[in-house]
């Protein structure tokens, strides 16, 4: 037993060195495809193509990155001077329990090829804790047990601390005289926690980015509830905050399943869209300088109404925004990402209903791969009262 646990310990630790040993030229091939990246919108306007997809049917990374950078036979070479076998190391990887079927591989196949094309890409998913499930047989039937594909450190992907953000859920929204803007109140926080997966091209020095988000609760310990004995109450927002990125397409046969699911598809699309406009408004090309009799956010369209509230003294050109961001909605889940965008634009950017709408027409693109019922959802308004003003003033 002692031999055995030995090997496992001496294999794993095999598995993390190979994962290693890439790791400075893949960063180093990361921060340069970045650079690459901004200089190319810079001065070209290129688009930087973005994903949007609740599933990533990525499968093991160990062996599809070695043989991207282009270092397998060396890797296999070195492995078997060690009298070790590259092929038993890869057995010991977890398949990432990021997708479960054709479009999850579609999407992972997606990123593989922009890598592959030098097209600049971002993949945004969720980083789910136990996947949908794993198989197991009992006496001849399946029992589906959980899928704890993270129980060890994975050692592929990077926490991006930095770039954590607040997603907001319930609350009821207001409008606010002093703005003259609806206003979103009462809510609760999520904190979306992103992690980085490297993606390299095949042999072309280019390594693109699949970012996850995972959900934790602002408060993730309740000190008085836990002094008073109310013990279930103390960790009772972290649960219910973890429980959104725990599993993929929780059963939606139930009440709390429909919600969980959209919890789930919304919390994507808000991480998604709140970085993607991070990254847009920190180019600095994108930036205009203002002095205090100049408005917010110019975006001069034909027939469009200017947004007259100044924010501050530095206004950001979104003009420029679809020549710079393309966004394809990947099947119906993250089709709340418009309403979403053009709330983010609305609310949080101040501008004017036509250059919100004019940007985020520009900005989209979509694809529906079925008609089956299931994946033409339904969800009641009183879920989404803020998307759904949008989405009122859309029809009219």
């Amino acid at each position: 037993m002692s031999v055995s646990g030995g090997h496992k310990r001496r294999s794993r630790s095999s598995f993390v060195s190979v994962r290693y040993i890439p790791t400075d030229e893949e960063e180093e091939l990361h921060r340069q495809t970045e650079s690459q990246n901004l200089r190319v919108s810079l001065y070209q306007i290129k688009n930087i193509e973005t994903i949007l997809n609740l599933e990533f049917y990525i499968g093991r990374y160990m062996r599809n990155t070695l043989i991207n950078l282009d270092i397998n036979e060396q890797m296999t070479q070195a492995a078997e001077a060690l009298n070790i076998k590259l092929n038993d190391i890869e057995e010991l990887e977890d398949d990432a329990a990021l997708g479960n079927g054709g479009l999850g591989r579609l999407a992972a196949c997606f990123l593989d090829s922009m890598a592959t094309l030098g097209i600049p890409s971002y993949g945004y998913g969720l980083r789910y804790q136990f996947g949908i499930f794993k198989q197991q047989i009992v006496d001849g039937w399946q029992v589906e047990v959980p899928d704890d594909w993270l129980r060890q450190p994975m050692p592929w992907e990077i926490r991006r601390v930095e770039n954590e953000i607040r997603i907001h859920f319930y609350g009821k929204v207001i409008w606010n005289q002093s703005i003259n803007n609806f206003q979103w109140t009462d809510y609760e926080t999520v904190i979306a926690q992103a992690y980085d997966y490297p993606v390299p091209g095949y042999k072309n020095n280019i390594v693109n980015t699949m970012r996850l988000f995972s959900a934790k609760a602002d408060c993730d310990f309740n000190f008085k509830s836990f002094n008073e004995g109310e013990y279930i109450h103390a960790v009772m927002e972290r649960n219910k905050a973890e429980r959104i990125t725990c599993v993929l397409y929780p059963n939606d046969n139930i009440a709390e399943g429909r919600e969980l699911r959209l919890k789930q598809e919304y919390f994507l699309i808000a991480a998604s869209l709140h970085d993607i406009l991070r990254r847009f408004k920190g180019e600095k090309r994108w930036q205009i300088s203002s002095n205090k009799e100049t408005k917010s956010n110019i975006l001069q369209l034909p027939g469009a109404k200017l947004n007259q509230n100044p924010v501050s003294s530095v206004s950001i050109d979104f003009k420029c925004m679809p020549d710079m961001v393309a966004i394809q909605l990947n099947d119906t889940h993250p089709s709340l990402a418009i309403p979403e965008m053009m709330r983010l634009l609305l609310d949080s950017e101040h501008l004017s209903w036509d250059d919100a709408w004019y940007i985020t027409v520009n900005c989209f693109a979509y694809t529906n791969h079925t008609l089956m019922p299931e994946a033409i959802e339904r969800w009641p308004v009183q879920m989404i009262e803020r998307n759904e003003q949008t989405n009122t003033t859309f029809d009219c």
